[in-house]
C-alpha cells in the first residue's frame, strides 16, 4: 500500500488533524519524533504573537498502540489553544447567537480574492483560515513520524537558512550531518554567525518599517539509499515530487535541486559529478551538483533541495487594495501576522522532504509490517554493496 496523508482543520478551529495511511505495522514511535519538530516550526526571530499562544503538542487518535503502529490510519491532533477565543463567533462550528461581519478586504499576495472568486463567498475568513500557513504543523506531525521511519533505514535530514532578505550565505557548500548541531541555537537558523546576526538586524528593521521579509532555506536529506524514485514516468521521478511538495508550501515560490538555476550557466563538462569506484566506498562521486537526484532517482549522494519564500502577505502598514462589497478602493486586511517565517519554513521543507522519501521507500519495498520491510531493505542493500 502506498503512503498517503492528508491535513485537516482551520488556522482558528479547534484543532489540526493529519491522518497517514500505509505506514507498516510495528513502526516505533515516541511523542519527541513528533513534538521536537512541532516546537522547532514556532521558533524563530520574527515570528508573530500567535507562537505565544500556541505550544503545539500531537495528540494520537488513531493507529498506535504500545508507542507501535497497527496499521490502520494513523490519526494526529494538533489542538489550537486559540480556539476558545473564537469559539462562539467568528469560527463557531455552527451557527453563532449574533451575526459576524465579514472580512471584504482581500489582502495582495494572499489566497484571499481567487478563493472568495472560486467558491463564490462574500467574507475572506473561511479562504484565510485553511490558506493559513497555521496547517503546516499538521504537516510538521507527519513529517515527523515520516523522519522516524527514514531514521530506521540511516536517513537523517536537517535545514538551514541561506538568506534573509538582502542578507545571505553563499549556496551549495559541502555541508556533512554533524555540521548542524547547534543550528537550532541561532534565532534564524543560520550556520553562519555573522550572518545569523546581520539576518536579525534586517528582520528587526522590516518590523520597524511595518514591512516583511522573505528568504530561502536549504534542506539536506544525508544517507539516502540510491534507487528510490522512478525514470519511467514524470510523475514518478523523484526532482518532481520534491518541487510539487515544496511549492505546495505556503508562501514558496521558487525551488531547485542541488545546483538548480546554477547549472544553466555551465557547460556540461562541469555541471555533471563524474563517478568513481573503489571497494570501500563502491560507486560515488567527488561533487553533487546533481543535489543527489539523477534521472528522477537517488544516487546516494545527499540530497540538497532549496526553497524561495516570498515575503508575509499580512503587513501591519496594509497595501492597497478593494473592497470587495463596494469595489470601492480600501486598505488590505489586518491580522496577527509574522514578519519573517523563513526559519519556520525551514523545518516545514524538512517534513515535506521527509515526506516524499518515506513515500518512495515504501513504494520500492512494500511490506504491512515493519519485519518485513527491514528484509526487503537489507537484501536490496546487499545487492547494491556487491
Amino acid at each position: 500500500m502506498a503512503l498517503i496523508y492528508r491535513t485537516a482543520g482551520e488556522s482558528h478551529g479547534p484543532a489540526l488533524f493529519a491522518i497517514m495511511e500505509g505506514l507498516p505495522a510495528g513502526l516505533e514511535l515516541v511523542p519527541a519524533d513528533i513534538d521536537i519538530d512541532l516546537a522547532r516550526r514556532q521558533l524563530g526571530y520574527g515570528r508573530g504573537g500567535r507562537m505565544k499562544i500556541e505550544t503545539d503538542r500531537v495528540s494520537v487518535k488513531s493507529g498506535l498502540r504500545h508507542g507501535r503502529t497497527i496499521g490502520s490510519p494513523l490519526t494526529l491532533e494538533i489542538p489550537n489553544l486559540d480556539f476558545p477565543n473564537w469559539a462562539e463567533d467568528r469560527m463557531a462550528v455552527w451557527e453563532p447567537g449574533a451575526p459576524v461581519e465579514p472580512i471584504t478586504l482581500p489582502r495582495p499576495g494572499h489566497a484571499d480574492l481567487a478563493g472568495m472568486i472560486k467558491y463564490e463567498g462574500q467574507d475572506l475568513r473561511p479562504i484565510l483560515e485553511r490558506a493559513s500557513a497555521r496547517e503546516t504543523a499538521a504537516r510538521v506531525a507527519a513529517g515527523g513520524v515520516a523522519k522516524a521511519l527514514l531514521r530506521r533505514y540511516g536517513t537523517e535530514i536537517r535545514s538551514h537558512v541561506v538568506r534573509i532578505g538582502a542578507v545571505h550565505v553563499p549556496y551549495g557548500q559541502d555541508l556533512h550531518l554533524e555540521d548542524f548541531a547547534g543550528v537550532d541555537a541561532s534565532p534564524v537558523r543560520c550556520l553562519d554567525t555573522d550572518a545569523s546576526a546581520a539576518m536579525r538586524d534586517v528582520i528587526q528593521t522590516a518590523g520597524k518599517n511595518h514591512d516583511t521579509l522573505g528568504g530561502v532555506f536549504e534542506v539536506l536529506a544525508f544517507g539516502v539509499m540510491p534507487g528510490l524514485g522512478s525514470h519511467v514516468s514524470g510523475d514518478a521521478r523523484l526532482d518532481g515530487r520534491i518541487g510539487q511538495a515544496f511549492l505546495g508550501i505556503q508562501a514558496i515560490k521558487g525551488v531547485e535541486i542541488g545546483a538548480g538555476f546554477q547549472l544553466g550557466e555551465l557547460p556540461g563538462s562541469q555541471a555533471h559529478d563524474e563517478i568513481f569506484w573503489d571497494p570501500e566506498q563502491g560507486y560515488h562521486r567527488h561533487t553533487n551538483r546533481s543535489g543527489g537526484l539523477e534521472g528522477g532517482m537517488t544516487h546516494g549522494a545527499p540530497i540538497v533541495v532549496r526553497a524561495a519564500m516570498k515575503p508575509i502577505s499580512t503587513l501591519s502598514r496594509p497595501l492597497a487594495s478593494v473592497d470587495v462589497a463596494t469595489k470601492e478602493p480600501r486598505a488590505a486586511f489586518k491580522e496577527r501576522s509574522d514578519i519573517c517565517a523563513v526559519p519556520a519554513a525551514a523545518v516545514i521543507g524538512e517534513a515535506m522532504l521527509a515526506l516524499v522519501l518515506a513515500q518512495a521507500l515504501l513504494e520500492k519495498f512494500g511490506g504491512d509490517a515493519i519485519g518485513q520491510l527491514d528484509d526487503s531493505v537489507a537484501r536490496y542493500l546487499a545487492t547494491v554493496r556487491d
